[in-house]
């Protein structure tokens, strides 16, 4: 990559160049692209980022500028912030310390005029961009009136030495000299007069002007004002209409919904809100660090003009998913050309959804009470008390993948393949999203255990989750809907426990399959990771990578899920990947945090030639077009930190229905019973039901037994206690199962 050249600095001037910044005693001086503008200095790892991502800012109005030696200098603002920065040569170090002094001097006038200004007017009725105006006109006019002292001064000097001349030439008339001589006099005379004249003129003139422009500052003054207080009124009017939209949508959604043939896709999605739900505290302080992180696996920069000038020929998903300004997106084509308008259609009532359970019970838990009662027992008849737990089973979880099913939605509409593994991948890391405050242990389900989610009415889809083995641990998911895919998973959880941190590995694939284009997704999940077990806060992290292949094309998406690091300088929690052909072209590069929101711009060129990676290869850099958001997360319910920081969807989980079946998650009484705060009653009825289940496990272990021994009353061979079932039960047995579950699910103690 060669150098640009570094530029003369010039006063107000934005100066550019590269310096090598101080980072750490590992990695030393690290080379950085430093931009000097309006005051401020500010630095990036590579020109690309500076149309994104700034890595630290510096305000030279209150910074102190040291030069160490030939090569080095310091420039700090007091402690909070100090850079150390090298030159490449002495006459480099020079020029910046050149452009620096100039615009440190400049930037401490400008805060001086400002503050001036500020003094004078009346700000607290002033906006920041009127303020700004109308400091730029005092500031011209004291600009303009010192300018005018100075030419009435060089008018005073001009005046009095040209008085002096022409004293001084008149003298040299009256002395006797040659004819020629006496004609040079009097010419330089005149010359001397003139100018005098010309200097007072413009001299006049300059205050003529000054003069005009004081006469006129306050009706500019009283203009801006004017400009300012309707700015204001705009912003409240429209502020009333936003507020006045939202809540007449809402209220027409909590009314009434279409049927779910002619319901219109943008009505039932989620709206979804610019600002993050729930940002973490960490975010901010660990954003911008100089130290060792993950690399990244490839850059992305601006692509050419010329494909944006050429962008109606090409066939992006901007045109797929209809987000550019002033085209139709897909919704409202449908409803354009369906010939029965939806509002001659009969509207359905809809169930109104819980939108809050009881607050969290603030109890003690007591670590020695529960060590105490387990001293003698086995490690897998310990009971865990439900002050780790949150009032959904494992089940109900699962079926929180489907929070943002309107992404699968969009995706069923999509006619390119690659378009549609966008929607897959951000519905893949929209999964992960409700787990960020989530530190609280899912109830175990018992073996047989189900959970349906009836959403066919409100969304158009239909799950169904069971339990299908115990040991271990394994649940089959099943999802279905009416606008043209099909959800499935099989799950079953590995974990690790390494002191500080609880690893817990998925096992099994999900597949998703669309019915239109007969596309078939298959993906499995990462690894989720719950810090501070022992001591500290609770806080979960999502780590590895994904691989999203469709079976039919050949398509793949690699998602690559950050771990999190204090010494990174990314944004934390950060999800990238790419969408590839079967020939492996880019196409697609996704962006974006499992937190937050998820973005995807369109590949329009892309080639080798970007920073060596970790293992000394070319970065590949790729030249895209402006990203489109595919997913942002729903806002979390008001006082959801007082209610296990369950969203929307998962306050209705575990939601009283009629009609479910009696081995449904939301007849398990311990759950209901933590639910409504009874965790005395909660502990006891959990201990009660995982006793009746080991104890109905060993009953199926010897019929087992008995079914491998003809012989009856033949004792069992030895480790028989430890053989577990792997075949398929029979119709007696699966039914005896279900009574033993039933009676384990019912509501009234034994």
């Amino acid at each position: 990559m060669s150098e640009p050249k570094a530029p003369t600095p010039a006063p107000g001037d934005t100066y550019k160049g590269w310096l090598f910044k101080w980072t750490n005693y590992i990695k030393g001086y690290q080379r950085r692209w430093f931009v000097l503008s309006n005051g401020l200095l500010s630095y990036y790892r590579t020109q690309a980022e500076m149309g994104h991502t700034c890595r630290g800012t510096i305000n030279l109005a209150t910074a102190n500028i040291a030069v160490e030696d030939s090569c080095n200098f310091v420039i700090s603002n007091g402690g909070t912030q100090t850079y150390h920065l090298k030159a490449s040569s002495e006459v480099e170090r020079q020029r910046w310390i050149t452009a620096l002094e100039l615009a440190k001097a400049k930037a401490f006038r400008m805060q001086a005029e400002s503050d001036d200004s500020g003094d004078e007017s009346t700000p607290p009725a002033a906006g920041q961009g009127g303020g700004a105006r109308n400091s730029e006109v005092q500031s011209t006019l004291r600009t303009l009136g010192s300018k005018v002292e100075d030419l009435s001064t060089c008018n005073d000097l001009i005046a009095k030495h040209g008085s002096a001349l022409q004293r001084s030439l008149s003298e040299l008339e009256g002395v006797r000299l040659g004819g020629e001589t006496s004609e040079k006099i009097r010419q330089v005379t005149e010359r001397a007069t003139l100018f005098r004249i010309t200097s007072n003129a413009m001299i006049n003139a300059c205050r003529d002007f000054l003069a005009l422009a004081q006469a006129h500052s306050k009706r500019w003054q009283k203009a801006l004002q004017a400009e300012r207080e309707q700015r204001v009124r705009l912003e409240e009017t429209l502020e009333q209409l936003a507020k006045q939209h939202n809540h007449l949508e809402r209220a027409f959604r909590g009314a009434t919904v279409l049927p779910p043939s002619q319901s219109n896709p943008a009505i039932d999605s989620k709206g979804s809100v610019p600002g993050k739900g729930d940002a973490s505290d960490e975010d901010e302080e660990n954003e911008f660090f100089d130290a060792c992180e993950d690399v990244q696996e490839f850059i992305t920069v601006p692509a050419d003009p010329k494909y944006h000038r050429s962008g109606s020929n090409v066939s992006g998903i901007s045109s797929e998913m209809g987000m550019d300004d002033g085209t139709t997106s897909l919704d409202e084509q449908s409803m354009a050309s369906n010939p029965e308008s939806p509002q001659s259609q009969e509207v359905v009532p809809v169930r109104k959804r819980r939108t809050r359970i009881p607050d969290k019970p603030n109890y003690s838990l007591n670590l020695w009470s529960i060590m105490k009662n387990c001293i003698g027992k086995e490690l897998s008849k310990i009971p865990m008390p439900v002050n780790f737990n949150e009032p959904l089973s494992m089940l109900q979880r699962l079926s929180e993948d489907l929070e943002y099913y309107e992404l699968l939605d969009r995706g069923a509409k999509c006619q390119s393949s690659l378009e549609q593994m966008c929607y897959v991948a951000a519905f893949t890391v929209s999964s992960y999203s409700t787990t960020v405050h989530r530190t609280g242990k899912p109830f175990n389900p018992l073996l047989g255990e189900t959970f349906e989610l009836d959403r066919l009415q409100e969304s158009g889809y239909r799950s169904l989750c069971e339990q299908v083995s115990h040991h271990p641990p394994a649940a089959a998911h099943h999802a279905i809907s009416e606008r043209g895919w099909t959800l499935r998973q099989e799950i079953a959880l590995a974990s690790k426990f390494r002191g500080k941190y609880l690893s817990i590995m998925p096992l099994g694939s999900i597949h998703c399959i669309f019915e239109k284009s007969n596309n078939h997704y298959t993906w499995k999940k990462v690894t989720t990771t719950v810090h501070n077990i022992i001591v500290g806060k609770l806080w979960i992290d999502q780590s590895g990578e994904i691989d999203i292949v469709n079976h039919r094309t050949g398509d793949r998406c690699h998602l690559k899920f950050a771990p999190y690091s204090y010494f990174s300088r990314d944004v934390a929690r950060k999800v990238t990947g790419v969408v590839t052909d079967k020939d492996g072209k880019a196409h697609y590069v996704l962006s974006g945090t499992w937190d937050e929101k998820m973005e995807c711009s369109r590949v329009m060129q892309s080639s080798r030639g970007g920073e060596n990676g970790a293992d000394g290869r070319q970065k590949t850099v790729y030249q895209t077009l402006k990203a489109k958001e595919l997913w942002r997360k729903t806002p979390l319910p008001e006082g959801a930190e007082n209610m296990y920081y369950f969203s929307t969807l998962a306050l209705t989980l575990n939601e009283s229905e009629e009609g479910v079946a009696p081995t449904d998650s939301r007849k398990r009484p311990d759950q209901r019973l933590m639910e409504q705060g009874r965790w005395e009653e909660a502990n006891a009825e959990k201990q009660r039901l995982e006793e009746k289940q080991r104890t109905a496990r060993r009953e199926r272990e010897r019929e087992a037994n008995r079914s491998t021994n003809p012989e009856e009353g033949k004792e069992p061979a030895d480790g028989a206690e430890e053989v577990e079932i792997a075949t398929e039960p029979s119709e007696t047995t699966y039914k005896t199962d279900t009574d033993e579950t039933s009676s384990d699910l019912s509501l009234s103690s034994k």
